[in-house]
């Protein structure tokens, strides 16, 4: 009955083990790349393949103590309490097989941009990347500043960060399962600390996120033609500059117009690696944009995550009042929540998401 009613969950179980089997195979085993990319499947398809067997396993428990309670009524009462599991197990099943982001296990890489309000904008983009900084660190991952352009007081103009994972993990706790929801406007609304009659201003700063591309993801080939690479001698807090080498490194990929600067390594091949890095990266979520929008999927969440034109969250420091917009999400723990607390916000976005998901499958 079950292999008639979900189809889809039979073929992720024979997937997930022909994927059992390959990665067992000394010569992928010897493969960092293949054994990444079969893992992260293995990841994807394990919540599927657990949810499946665990209400298979119900069905013929039910139909054994069915059977058992036909021939001693003794068994009845079991036989009720082990039907009545079977509904949850369903619907747990129907959740795990809505179709997932695939890159939900995937490692995140941040930017980060002051907005308008001149320096406080810019000691706000300071704080958002803290609370990344800080949320990273209560989920156990790792971040590394890639790229940061500081002002005179110490706030930030730009900044690029990596955020990952340790190791391999399901889909639901990838660093882009999370993170991918911060992509938008953030707007603050305080007393600046440059602001003597003690007014309120709203400052902004806009974050863009993308999955990270693995650096030998086959998904994304960069033609070194395609590539128009400057070097320039890296600078400071005020435009003043920071060494005497030519190390600093903007690349454009002229078939997109994409740019990216780096400059905060010690070396120009070190700031080339880390450029390429995230100029992949970002051909990799650009493509995945188009798939989604030519297949019509509902990946809202991922389509915000690029888009720094839309508000989506509010800090008000005198009411010390945070607000999502998109999901109405309301709190006023603001401290906790600049001090890396927050997945609750986050919470309240995933959940809207799989309920879209949910629906989008009805």
């Amino acid at each position: 009955m079950s292999e008639e009613q979900f189809p889809a969950a039979v073929a992720a179980v024979e997937e997930y083990d022909r994927l059992e089997k390959q990665m067992s195979q000394p010569e992928t085993a010897s493969d960092p790349a293949q054994i990444r990319k079969l893992g992260r499947r293995h990841a994807e398809l394990a919540p599927i393949v657990e949810a499946y067997r665990a209400y298979q396993s119900a069905l013929e428990d039910s139909q054994a103590a069915e059977q058992m309670a036909g021939e001693d009524p003794d068994f009845a009462e079991e036989a009720k309490a082990m039907a009545d599991r079977i509904p949850d197990l369903e619907q747990t099943l129907r959740t795990a097989l809505i179709p997932r982001d695939p890159d939900d296990g995937r490692d995140t890489i941040m930017e980060i941009k002051a907005g308008s309000g001149g320096e406080e904008a810019a000691l706000f983009a300071g704080d958002l990347m803290r609370m990344y900084v800080r949320y990273a660190e209560k989920r156990g991952w790792t971040t590394e500043i890639m790229s940061e352009n500081r002002t005179q007081l110490g706030g930030v103009k730009d900044a690029q960060l990596a955020i990952r994972a340790r190791g391999q993990v399901a889909p639901a706790d990838g660093v882009w399962a999370s993170l991918k929801y911060e992509g938008g406007v953030h707007r603050v609304q305080r007393i600046p600390v440059t602001e003597s009659q003690g007014r309120i201003q709203t400052s902004a700063a806009g974050v863009i996120v993308f999955p990270e591309a693995d650096e030998d993801d086959d998904e994304i080939e960069i033609d070194p033609k395609d590539l128009k690479v400057d070097i320039f001698m890296s600078s400071g807090p005020g435009g003043q500059s920071v060494n005497t080498t030519y190390s600093a490194v903007r690349m454009t990929h002229i078939p997109t117009g994409i740019v990216v600067s780096m400059q905060d390594e010690k070396s120009q091949i070190q700031n080339r690696q880390a450029a390429l890095r995230v100029l992949k990266s970002r051909l990799l979520a650009m493509k995945h944009e188009e798939e989604a929008a030519q297949a019509a999927d509902m990946r809202h969440s991922q389509v915000r995550s690029l888009d720094r034109s839309e508000r989506i969250r509010t800090y008000n420091f005198p009411e010390s009042r945070i607000v999502d917009h998109r999901t109405g999400y309301k709190a006023y723990n603001l401290e906790q929540v600049l001090d890396g607390d927050l997945q609750a916000v986050i919470d309240s976005d995933i959940q809207a998401d799989e309920a879209r998901r949910m629906a989008s499958q009805e």
